[in-house]
C-alpha cells in the first residue's frame, strides 16, 4: 500500500479494480463508475472510475484510507 501511497497518480485502474473487488467484494457497475460497497455506517461505497488506463489519484487515495479503517475494524 505505501507504494501506491507513494505515487497514486502512476496506479492502473485494472490494479485498483482488483484491489477492491479483493476486500470489498464484487462491484455495481454504472456507467464508467465502478461502485463498492463497506462494512461501516455512512456513505458505505467507494466509487472508482478510470483516467485513460490510470486510476484517478484522489480514489486511490480513497480506497487507500478504506482498506486502512477495514484492517483497524478486523484487528
Amino acid at each position: 500500500m505505501d507504494d501506491i501511497l507513494a505515487n497514486p497518480a502512476n496506479v492502473r485502474f485494472y490494479d485498483l479494480l482488483k484491489i477492491c473487488e479483493h476486500y470489498f467484494g464484487k462491484s455495481r457497475i454504472s456507467g464508467s463508475h465502478h461502485m463498492f460497497k463497506t462494512p461501516w455506517p455512512g456513505d458505505p461505497r467507494i466509487n472508482i472510475q478510470r483516467d485513460g488506463n490510470m486510476a484517478k489519484p484522489y480514489q486511490v487515495r480513497q480506497v487507500v484510507r478504506a482498506i486502512e479503517k477495514l484492517k483497524e475494524q478486523k484487528s
